[in-house]
């Protein structure tokens, strides 16, 4: 029997990745690809695999996700919520369906761990595994919210964590990885100037939610002087990145790269603001 579970899948220019992330979702009877206006293979891989295929100009992560609950008309109420480059193990995916068999009525959503892999690795210390991210969601429980790049969500119930991991894997190489951190420093940029009106509660960064805690954690860390340092010491020694050898050390460097594309972006918005 198919599970009651439909899938939504994010993509802009997925030619290369969509392909895999299809072949894990045989289980599901419901895939809806949500697309950003993509310009390579990644509409005709749709067609040709008779998946329900949607366009939709993209605004930033929360608004995208609530867009497709609200436009797309996923057959079932619940729904996995999928980037091209994501995919679901067939351990992730059995757990995924028997716990919506017997999800109590008070249940909103469920966090799942991702697990980053590059280079064909695992880079389970440098990507600070586990990053907890709420992605099997009920459709009338769960709206999401722009932040930065990314997206938090409001979830009307509990939110419960899944044991196994979903994967996420890099296959494009490093010219678009860092091409999307490009894309991604501005929108962070702009949403740490617009937060700073903003107050957390200090004791947020020991709440035993670790949405909670991520969010204040980044609030807090975007004052630290020299942040995109202490960024790599965190990385790369505190969560012991050093363990995945010189691929973790590769992508610390990357991810302090970043961290400091964000500080520069910053400092550029505020000297435009001034002339």
């Amino acid at each position: 029997m198919k599970p009651n579970i439909s899938v939504m899948i994010f993509t802009l220019n997925e030619e290369t990745h969509l392909p895999v992330c299809l072949s894990y979702l045989t289980w599901c009877d419901d895939i809806i690809v949500i697309d950003s206006f993509s310009t390579d293979g990644t509409e005709l891989i749709c067609r040709l695999a008779e998946i329900r295929f949607f366009q939709h100009r993209f605004e930033g992560f929360g608004k995208q996700r609530n867009w497709a609950i609200e436009n797309t008309h996923p057959k079932y109420d619940w729904i996995l919520i999928l980037d091209a480059d994501e995919r679901t193990p067939p351990m992730l995916a059995c757990e995924i369906i028997d716990t919506i068999r017997n999800s109590p009525g008070d249940i909103g959503a469920y966090c799942l761990k991702r697990r980053f892999y590059m280079w064909g690795k695992w880079l389970r210390y440098s990507s600070l595994y586990p990053s907890r991210v709420v992605r099997l969601i009920h459709k009338n429980k769960v709206r999401y919210i722009n932040r930065g790049h990314a997206e938090t969500q409001e979830v009307n119930g509990k939110v419960l964590e899944l044991k196994h991991d979903l994967i996420d894997e890099n296959l494009k190489g490093i010219d678009e990885w860092f091409a999307r951190q490009n894309r991604y420093s501005a929108e962070e940029a702009k949403y740490e100037l617009l937060d700073e009106s903003r107050s957390y509660r200090g004791t947020e960064i020991f709440s035993r939610d670790p949405l909670i805690r991520r969010a204040a954690l980044k609030f807090w860390t975007k004052y630290i002087p020299g942040r995109p340092l202490w960024y790599f010491f965190y990385s790369y020694i505190f969560r012991l990145g050093f363990l995945d050898g010189r691929d973790g050390f590769v992508f610390c460097i990357m991810k302090t790269v970043y961290q400091a594309m964000i500080m520069i972006k910053k400092y550029d918005m505020r000297r435009g603001r001034i002339s």
